[in-house]
């Protein structure tokens, strides 16, 4: 490489990356002139690019290559950052609009003018996302104004005029994913990153239309060797964007099928017929053989009727059903003989208004190397250097949890559009709520939320960040996702609606009843844990059955009962400070006929129970005295068994050193009593459990937990006690 040279202007390295050449330009801009300081063609050794498309990467990234290295030694500088100008087999376009008010009457700086251009790009955009039904992924890769407003008024520039609102019309174009990835993977292979992409026809348009012509409704038709770009102006601006797969490629393949040649002896016939009369060329036979140039046009007449046809077709479709005033075109392909006649034909206007243009629209071009003439063919090459003036920057790089992800460049880019981009979970970022817990009281819904866990923890090149820190090109942002909390959790006796308790008077005795819930058809104390979908009701009466069961009182030794002196049945309801009255038979209070067993089983119980403790044996042996055909017959079945709670007599007056005690045995409440301190073992003494047939390991827990015989208890504990088959 020479010694470094300087120039007047920042360099800037774009390259047109055409299906059948590709043209690196290198150069500065000089006031409203653009000086072309290197240029440099290569053509494809093979067919590596089709219809505008790359198929082969490494084929198209080494011809970059090439062209860069010729470049880098003529300009005497390094290249790093390239220009470069997407054409594809599928173009889609989307107009937005986008509005920006003020408080007060602002001075519209440039600053303003690019965040309202950002905000209708990024409204196209996802207006495009939203209406792409296929599952194809586009990129924006330009965008155009049609028209700016100030305060609602058409204004050709808003910069440095007042304002209280300015909006915008803006058109966007998109390209699918295949065709950019495949255009930035060939410049990578080259050593090169991308600094601005662009469309074709947008980049054309920037030399062939000027702004002062584009008050008129024009047409712009680069025909290159894959795809024909087609750009639309009208009312001083550009109105829309179009391209079909169709162009030069489509007239060399038929030359090459008529003269038997390969493609790119195809080629040459092609060009040379534009020179002269009579074209020569040798055969794959290896044979010397000549063309006259009238045979053929003859030859590509047909298909140039198509191409053209479908250009004219194209540009009717964007200029809204109409033909447009005039049409400049661009590209080799346009050259061929009678492509401006048949095109100015099918649109109906006069043949001279269909022209090429080269020279005419490079007035303010200069090439440093005189011997470069002013062509048709460079006005892209030119017009994507010049369009890294207009859109800086359309794409920026940057890894997202160690994924490259791809953004278009709005200046205002943050952690959260990189994860948009990555597809990161949208609740990634923020704590989640464990899972809730619902249920219904009394037949009304009820949620209770989980516990909020951890919000993810993110870095920005190491450093912490938030959702909000902006990112720029190659920042590294690493994401460790939110976590969820725990799960909802509640007991019967956390909700409002629990109260503990019913007293009632029956026969002239206070008497203190548990209040359990129903929970789904079944009595649950309060402590158990509530589940979702459970149904909860909360009952503020018993029924005179309900006390009988309690009591542990036999419905067959009563005859007559009352609630609040008026006669009543065992399903008579009984609330809060009722008094209830039962007589048996000889019209006697039942209450008082207990009394004396009550006493006898208290004494009994003082007898036999030392409060420092007792043997498993001494229990073992009273525990066979107590009947359980249940368990006996649940022992034949082969099944676990469960304890059946037995109740006794509740009764205001009790021996002044014991007290009662209400606790929870495999979900049946028992009333223990006649002790002023009360251990596991002693519940067996209240309730039938057969342990004279044991039916493997006997398990005890104490509120949900492993229990010993020795534990103590205290009121409203919840107890299970069953067998654990071996």
């Amino acid at each position: 490489m020479e010694k470094i040279k300087n120039y007047a202007g920042q360099l800037v390295f774009g390259l047109d990356i055409g299906t059948r050449s590709i043209v690196g330009t290198v150069g500065y801009k000089d006031g409203d002139g653009f000086v072309v300081v290197a240029q440099k063609v290569k053509e494809h050794d093979t067919r590596a690019m089709l219809d505008g498309q790359i198929h082969d990467i490494e084929k198209v990234g080494a011809t970059i290559s090439y062209v860069k290295e010729a470049l880098e030694e003529e300009i005497g500088r390094r290249l790093a950052e390239v220009c470069i100008a997407a054409a594809g087999r599928v173009l889609e376009t989307v107009t937005s609009h986008a509005e920006m008010e003020f408080e007060d009457e602002h001075l519209v700086t440039k600053e303003d003018v690019y965040t309202l251009n950002s905000v209708a790009v990024e409204k196209a955009y996802e207006s495009f996302i939203k209406e792409n039904k296929s599952r194809q992924k586009f990129y924006c890769v330009g965008n155009s104004v049609i028209c700016y407003y100030l305060n609602d008024f058409h204004i050709g520039n808003l910069e440095n005029h007042k304002a209280r609102k300015i909006s915008v019309d803006l058109i966007a174009t998109f390209l699918p994913d295949e065709v950019v990835d495949g255009l930035n993977k060939a410049v990578e292979l080259a050593g090169l990153q991308v600094a601005n992409m662009t469309l074709e026809p947008i980049a054309a348009i920037q030399v062939a239309i000027p702004e002062r012509y584009r008050l008129l409704n024009i047409a712009l038709v680069d025909v290159g060797a894959g795809t024909s770009d087609i750009s639309i102006t009208r009312d001083g601006s550009i109105i829309a964007y179009g391209m079909i797969p169709k162009a030069g490629d489509c007239l060399t393949e038929q030359i090459a099928l008529h003269c038997l040649t390969d493609f790119q002896m195809a080629e040459n016939i092609k060009r040379d017929s534009t020179r002269g009369d009579v074209v020569g060329y040798e055969d794959i036979m290896g044979l010397k053989q000549t063309i006259e140039t009238r045979e053929i046009d003859e030859l590509l007449r047909p298909v140039l009727e198509e191409m053209t046809g479908l250009v004219s077709d194209k540009i009717k479709e964007l200029n809204g059903g109409k033909s447009v005033s005039a049409v400049f075109v661009v590209g080799g392909g346009g050259k061929v003989n009678g492509y401006t006649r048949m095109l100015a034909d099918k649109l109906g206007i006069q043949p001279e208004r269909v022209a090429i243009r080269g020279a005419e629209v490079m007035q303010k071009i200069e090439f440093m190397d005189t011997a470069i003439e002013k062509d048709s063919l460079l006005v892209t090459p030119v017009g994507i250097c010049l369009n890294f003036y207009e859109q800086n920057n359309n794409f920026v790089f940057v890894s997202f949890n160690g994924q490259k992800v791809k953004l278009y460049d709005n200046k205002h880019l943050t952690v959260t559009d990189a994860a948009i981009q990555a597809k990161f979970p949208n609740d990634g970022f923020f704590p989640k709520r464990g899972k809730e817990l619902e249920f219904t009281v009394d037949g009304k819904k009820k949620i209770v939320r989980g516990e909020v866990g951890d919000g993810a923890v993110i870095t920005l090149n190491g450093k912490p960040a938030n959702i909000h820190s902006a990112i720029k090109k190659d920042d590294i942002i690493e994401v460790q996702e939110s976590t969820a909390g725990t799960p909802a959790r509640m007991e019967i006796g956390q909700l409002t609606e629990f109260k503990g308790t019913l007293v009632l008077e029956i026969n002239g005795k206070r008497v203190i009843l548990p209040k359990f819930a129903s929970v789904n058809g079944v009595l649950q104390s309060e402590y158990y844990e509530i589940q979702s979908g459970d149904s909860i009701e909360f009952l503020n009466y018993y029924t005179v059955e309900q006390i009988l069961k309690f009591m542990d009182l036999s419905v067959k030794d009563h005859r007559r009962y009352y609630v609040n002196n008026a006669v009543a049945d065992l399903g008579t309801r009984v609330y809060e400070n009722f008094t209830v009255t039962m007589e048996d038979t000889e019209g006697i209070a039942i209450l008082d006929s207990y009394d004396d067993l009550n006493d006898e089983m208290e004494e009994e119980t003082d007898a036999i129970t030392n409060e420092s403790g007792r043997s498993e044996s001494s229990f073992l042996e009273r525990s066979r005295r107590i009947p359980s055909d249940e368990g006996e017959k649940q022992q034949e079945e082969g099944v676990s068994i469960s304890a059946t709670a037995t109740v006794n007599p509740v009764q205001q007056v009790q021996p002044q050193a014991s007290r009662q005690m209400i606790v929870v045995v495999n979900q049946s409440p028992v009333v223990l009593k006649g002790k002023a301190k009360y251990i596991f073992v002693d519940v067996f003494d209240f309730i039938s459990f057969d342990l004279s047939k044991p039916q493997g390991a006997i398990v005890t827990t104490l509120n949900g937990k492993p229990a010993q015989f020795m534990e103590e208890l205290h009121d409203g504990d919840v107890l299970e006690i069953y067998w654990r088959t071996i």
